[in-house]
C-alpha cells in the first residue's frame, strides 16, 4: 500500500485541531522588526533623550527591575 504524504496545509489543519481539542486557541503576535535600521535608528533616539534629558527617576526604576531578574549583571 502507497503511504500519502500530507501537504503542508493539511498538516497544519490537523496540528490546529488537535491543539484546539486540548483547549488552545491560536493567537498572532506582532512585534518590532529588531533588525531593521528604523528599529536602532529609534532606540538610540530613545536612549540619547533619557541620557540628555532631565532626571526622570527612569534610571532608578530601571535598576529596581533589573535587580529583581535573577543573575542581572550591570
Amino acid at each position: 500500500m502507497q503511504s500519502r504524504r500530507h501537504t503542508a496545509r493539511e498538516s497544519a489543519s490537523r496540528y490546529r485541531a488537535r491543539m484546539r481539542a486540548q483547549g488552545f486557541r491560536p493567537l498572532q503576535l506582532w512585534v518590532p522588526d529588531t533588525r531593521s535600521p528604523k528599529f536602532a535608528a529609534e532606540c538610540r533616539r530613545q536612549s540619547l533623550s533619557v541620557a540628555r534629558g532631565p532626571e526622570t527617576g527612569v534610571e532608578s526604576f530601571v535598576e529596581a527591575a533589573a535587580q529583581a531578574i535573577e543573575g542581572w549583571k550591570r
